[in-house]
């Protein structure tokens, strides 16, 4: 039996982490950050990601993130990321972080171990079981190394009850289209690219966790709004405005630019930790150039 539909839909923001200068969790500014969130329309919210440097953090400093966000989003649904490329450890994550409440989980596809079709089926697989929560895959093939193929999502879809969408970072169009034209009706499909979000949207994908909307949210909401709504000339024209800014923001490794960004507005710190490094200066020119041309 199918679940009543998923509410992640729209416009959500993979949050970043923001940390002081000497490498500590900004709390604070983590708490402003989500208020500018909330503030400017976006439709849910999504801590804890690989976009929020996860993987450098203990589970004490996600603890404690999750409740800064949970305490800011004023009621807005919250998709922590929880997923690692060990099933133990996505199992400890889940553990610790449902109790505290969630509207759905977002698992990324294991990166490294590079699985089989039928190693990730039998991982989602096993990951849904442990959890009574709705399951959004991740496939992001360009940072785990392994894409997850439309006739694996499916099957998954199928076989699987909570495993209710999947944030698509594959950049494949055709893929999208796949997964889109044979999935149960209530499957939900978001894009994992800022810069394909226009396009699978038009093909019937369900909004987008982005990116771009730490530093833009009102905009990106907007642009995905005028999506739902059928006002593609609005839809149109937004995209254009922002695609300078979607591009920017991988011209390093996410989240680096993404925080260069969001230091220049002066919402957060331009801090990563390693194995990151903060942007280069070009980087920085960069994004003061979008910046000022995205707001003129």
């Amino acid at each position: 039996m199918r679940m009543k539909p998923l509410v992640l839909q729209g416009c959500g923001t993979a949050l970043v982490t923001p940390f002081t200068a000497d490498g500590a969790v900004d709390y604070e500014a983590y708490a402003r950050m989500v208020d500018r969130q909330v503030a400017s329309g976006v439709d849910f919210l999504v801590p804890l990601a690989t976009t929020g440097e996860t993987p450098t953090l203990s589970a004490g400093e996600k603890t404690a993130i999750y409740q800064v966000v949970k305490e800011h989003a004023q009621g807005l649904p919250l998709m922590p990321g929880v997923g690692v490329n060990s099933l133990p450890d996505t199992l400890a994550n889940i553990r610790l972080l449902e109790p505290l409440g969630a509207d759905a989980l977002l698992v990324v596809v294991p990166y490294y171990n590079k699985p089989t079709q039928q190693g990730q089926y039998e991982y989602f697989k096993a990951v849904a079981a442990e959890t009574s929560l709705p399951v959004i895959i991740y496939n992001v093939p360009g940072r785990t190394g392994a894409n997850m193929l439309p006739d694996t999502v499916i099957r998954l879809a199928n076989d699987v009850p909570n495993i209710r969408g999947i944030k698509e970072a594959s950049g494949n169009y055709d893929q999208v289209s796949e997964i889109l034209r044979r999935a149960p009706k209530d499957f939900t499909v978001l894009s994992g690219d800022d810069d394909m979000t226009l396009a699978f949207m038009a093909t019937g994908a369900h909004g987008v966790i982005s990116v771009a909307s730490n530093i833009a949210p009102k905009e990106v909401s907007q642009m995905v709004k005028a999506m739902q709504e059928g006002r593609l000339e609005e839809a149109r024209t937004l995209h254009h405005r922002l695609f300078p800014l979607f591009k920017a923001c991988f011209v390093e490794s996410n989240p680096i630019p993404a925080k260069a960004a969001l230091a220049q507005l002066g919402v957060i710190g331009e801090t990563v930790r390693l194995p990151l490094a903060t942007a280069s200066d070009a980087t920085k020119t960069l994004m003061q150039k979008v910046l000022g041309e995205l707001w003129k």
